[in-house]
């Protein structure tokens, strides 16, 4: 894979569009002031178009270079894939008219407008339901005056477009559109994700508002704010994002002075603009802890000590037991992956968007399917596995999504149709070995307790 990636690094540098693009509309803006100057003197039409044919051509080769390196850039890149995957048939499972991909279009459709929206990419997101829907709308009407089957047929429109109910008004909304009291959407009916319809664009809208603030201005306050508002939801999650950002709040007053200070509205009272800049910011971070500190959840109560305790060494913090508090290079950036989580957490999203998380897996894989599908091919074997992949396939833990439980009679992984099964006693092992275990008897014996059982005292485990 370093000749892709090194082709995909160049293709990166050289394919910078920025010049070529420049050069077509310094060429539109001549032609439109030669076109303008025809309009208003047609009688020289002749000349103008003798004086535009030497620029115009020169324009067109201007352009013509400009491409030549990106052109190049992706010969080169087009070579390596060529190289890395030549005679290499990767497994087909799930595409074609058959496959997974083509009965859930739904699924996929509504994973990649979700995906836009995450990545706050609005504009894309609503261009494509509208294409989405339009084309679904184009497909129902054909099939319904092909086949003269009015009913089925616009019921399997409607069930198939049931994704796009998620995103209804979308298109209305700008990627601006987080100010506004909402009022309109108040009554609106509720989606999958228990957002008023037309909500999912505004919410993620505001996420990235506060994102800006938090990540790239240093500003607390909305994050704050919105952790105030959902404090509930929070606690009852055991989340401790409210603690995490009041105490870099308090970490940030007490290292900010008051000649220095970002936001006037942080002062607590007007009367410390007097104090001593050594003393001023340990001062405000007191009066905030004052206020905030008390209403946290009394599991906090150590680390907003320890937090206290360092304001007796603020002449000399840097020498003191506390200097780690003040003095984590991360901080900013785990905030916003720990308000990035819990937001999507209370939507009932994940923190990743299941599209980038099963592209990554995937190209994780590939290298070990490409080996296995070349070793099968040499071999003159076949792929046989239907549900399961051939090979273990390792990915991060990051990755790892629940457990996967191996029976440990038969040393195959449990499926949808083979699930675990435990027994009264607590030993857990596979339907198809229960089946196997128990056939003939009316009553089976734990392979690993001396206890018995009936089989239909058996209850399914779910992981």
């Amino acid at each position: 894979m370093d000749a892709i990636q090194q082709a995909h690094e160049q293709l990166c540098q050289k394919g910078n569009l920025s010049k070529a693009l420049a050069d077509v509309q310094q060429l539109l803006d001549h032609l439109q002031s030669t076109r303008d100057a025809v309009a208003e003197n047609p009688d020289i039409t002749a000349l103008h178009m003798a004086k535009l044919k030497h620029p115009l051509k020169q324009a067109f080769d201007t352009i013509e270079d400009d491409l030549k390196e990106v052109n190049k850039g992706l010969n080169q890149y087009q070579k390596a894939l060529k190289d890395k995957f030549k005679n290499s048939a990767l497994p087909t499972a799930g595409v074609g008219e058959s496959g997974v991909l083509a009965r859930e279009t739904g699924l996929v459709n509504r994973a990649i407008g979700m995906h836009l929206l995450r990545e706050g990419k609005f504009d894309v997101a609503s261009t494509f339901v509208r294409e989405v829907n339009e084309a679904k709308q184009q497909q129902a009407t054909a099939s319904t005056a092909s086949e003269e089957m009015d009913g089925v047929v616009v019921d399997g429109a409607a069930a198939s477009q049931q994704w796009l109910q998620d995103f209804a008004g979308e298109h209305t909304t700008t990627g601006e559109g987080d100010g506004g009291d909402g009022n309109e959407d108040d009554e609106s009916p509720m989606d999958s994700t228990g957002l008023g319809r037309g909500q999912l664009q505004k919410r993620f809208a505001d996420m990235y508002h506060t994102l800006d603030a938090l990540r790239n201005q240093h500003d607390l306050t909305p994050a704050i704010e919105w952790a105030r508002q959902h404090s509930a939801e929070l606690e009852s999650r055991g989340s401790n994002l409210e603690f995490e950002l009041s105490r870099l709040k308090f970490v940030e007053l007490y290292t900010t002075t008051t000649s220095d200070k970002p936001n006037p509205s942080d002062q607590d009272d007007p009367d410390q603009n007097d104090e001593q800049p050594a003393f001023s910011g340990p001062l405000r971070a007191l009066a905030y802890a004052r206020a905030v500190f008390p209403a946290l959840p009394p599991r906090h109560t150590r680390e907003t000590s320890a937090l206290l305790a360092s304001l007796a060494f603020c002449p000399a913090l840097a020498t003191s037991p506390y200097t780690h508090l003040f003095h984590n290079q991360d901080a900013w950036e785990a905030a916003s992956a720990a308000y990035t989580r819990e937001f999507c957490s209370l939507l009932g999203l994940a923190e990743r968007s299941p599209l980038y998380t099963a592209v990554t897996a995937g190209g994780i894989a590939l290298p070990t399917l490409q080996k296995v599908e070349r070793i099968l091919t040499a071999s003159r074997g076949q792929w046989s596995s239907v549900n399961e992949l051939p090979v273990e396939t390792p990915l991060p833990p990051g990755y790892m999504f629940h457990s996967i439980f191996v029976c440990p009679v038969s040393k195959e992984q449990a499926t949808d149709d083979n699930p675990p099964m435990m027994l009264p006693c607590g030993h857990v092992l596979a339907r198809e070995s229960l089946e196997m275990h128990s056939k003939g008897k009316s009553r089976v014996k734990c392979p690993y307790c001396p206890q018995e059982c009936q089989a239909r005292d058996a209850r399914r485990v779910y992981i």
